[in-house]
């Protein structure tokens, strides 16, 4: 049970119940009151004496340090959020709290602790008038941020001030004021629909695609992975053709992981099988899909189990980390293990979307951009062939349900799984083929035909 308040002090600031209410009483100014809104609770009332504690230029119980905004903006990489996300996770996350910053320049709000639970809600009503580019390139057009965009920015500022909280830029019992916006129920009512190829398009894609292309894209198709996953696989480790099986693994000393670190096995049809044996031509040592300049000239390829390029590449961050190794930092390392997956000839994942765009584009249908189109197309095949839920999700790769949070596991599987047309009428139809209205309505129509035959020969 909830703790109700009789009476306690911070600082010079006097709190005591009255009437229902949290009076606060102080010898600089008069008394004033605050009904909360679920009764009278500790947690609350000592928000409201801090506050008022704050606002006379003291502090409450626990000294606080009143930083600004940009400073703590550049320490977003240590809240839980991005500490535990790839190491690219930040450069999502900085530019989305950059929104933060320029919206504060025209306000008087100077420290963190003076930013309250009205300056969120207006920051959303400034957020849906500004224009962002896409991709974050200056040179796209620009245009509203959709709502799932709004939601990541939103996501971003809470994360921001809660890190604020535990390094105590905020005063004591000073509640988020990002929490008041329920970010989580914010509707997405703006966003981009997702549209399958047709078999007769898939087809015509497939029959684009060149030597280079159609093992790469068929493997999409077939698989369902995320095309980072694709660029990352390595021989012989992540391929078994003999057994007909593809491995998914985390490659932590190569500076590579999935994106939600969860492993999986993926079973193989035969004929793709077949396609990657042929793909592959004897190679045993080198990623399994390489760019065409490696791919055609094989004096190119860095060769070498998956040990050995292990052992290469911490060859390569000491030599870069011992001039200066108090400076050298995780995305430092990450920029050398990039380089280094280049050297090995792998496929960017920007790579794999060109030359995706470039097929769409050949066929007619430039409104698709984006190859993880194909997951959504795995998922969907899942769903129609009716694919135990658990599978799809282990297949999928997506996090267990309840294992972090309620947005992963089925919920997410059930994003990327969409339903044809064909395939709703198909099924509906087979549902209802045994009601007896349908076969009311059928006798009622065939007394109706035969009743007007009669009615034209007469």
């Amino acid at each position: 049970m909830t703790k109700t308040v009789r009476s306690f002090r911070i600082g010079k600031v006097q709190a005591y119940l009255r009437f229902g209410l949290v009076s606060l009483l102080s010898r600089q100014w008069a008394a004033a009151s605050a009904t909360c809104r679920s009764g009278p609770r500790s947690r609350q009332a000592n928000g409201f004496a801090n506050q008022r504690a704050t606002r006379r230029g003291r502090s409450g119980g626990v000294e606080f340090r009143a930083d600004r905004d940009p400073d703590t903006s550049r320490q977003l990489a240590a809240t839980p959020r991005t500490r535990s996300a790839f190491v690219r996770a930040d450069d999502r996350s900085v530019p989305a709290t950059r929104h933060l910053i320029r919206f504060l320049t025209k306000r008087p709000v100077r420290h963190a602790s003076q930013f309250q639970a009205g300056h969120a809600e207006e920051f959303l009503r400034y957020l849906r008038t500004i224009h962002v580019s896409p991709n974050g390139h200056k040179n796209t057009a620009k245009r509203p941020p959709l709502d799932k965009g709004l939601r990541f920015i939103l996501e971003c500022c809470r994360a921001l001030f809660g890190y604020a909280g535990k390094r105590r830029h905020l005063p004591p019992y000073a509640d988020n004021p990002f929490r008041t916006l329920e970010i989580d129920r914010v509707p997405n009512e703006t966003f981009r629909p997702i549209e399958l190829f047709t078999p007769e398009q898939e087809m015509r894609f497939l029959n684009a695609c060149d030597e280079w292309q159609f093992p790469l894209f068929l493997t999409l198709m077939l698989t369902g992975m995320r095309p980072g996953e694709l660029s990352h696989l390595l021989l012989p480790d992540d391929l078994d053709l003999e057994n007909g099986w593809l491995r998914i693994r985390n490659k932590l000393k190569l500076g590579w992981k999935v994106k939600t670190r969860n492993e999986r096995d993926i079973p193989l049809v035969p004929e793709l099988v077949q396609v990657l044996r042929h793909h592959l031509d004897g190679k045993n040592d080198c990623p399994i899909f390489l760019r065409r300049c490696f791919a055609s000239n094989p004096a190119r390829r860095m060769v070498g189990d998956r040990r050995h390029l292990e052992n290469q590449l911490e060859t390569c961050v000491d030599l870069a980390r011992s001039p200066r190794a108090e400076s050298f930092t995780g995305k430092e390392r990450q920029r050398i293990a990039l380089r280094f997956w280049l050297g090995l000839g792998y496929v960017p994942e920007d790579r794999i979307r060109m030359e995706f765009i470039r097929l769409t584009r050949k066929i007619g249908l430039p409104g698709h951009t984006a190859p993880k189109m194909f997951r959504h197309m795995f998922a969907t095949t899942l769903q129609e062939g009716r694919v135990d839920p658990l599978i799809r999700n282990e297949l999928m790769g997506h996090v267990a349900t309840g294992e972090r949070s309620a947005g992963h596991g089925l919920a997410m599987t059930a994003v990327y799984t969409h339903t044809r047309p064909e395939t709703k009428r198909k099924q509906m139809e087979e549902a209802f083929a045994t009601r007896a209205a349908l076969q009311m309505a059928a006798d009622r129509i065939s007394r109706k035909v035969n009743t007007d035959r009669i009615g034209h020969k007469c």
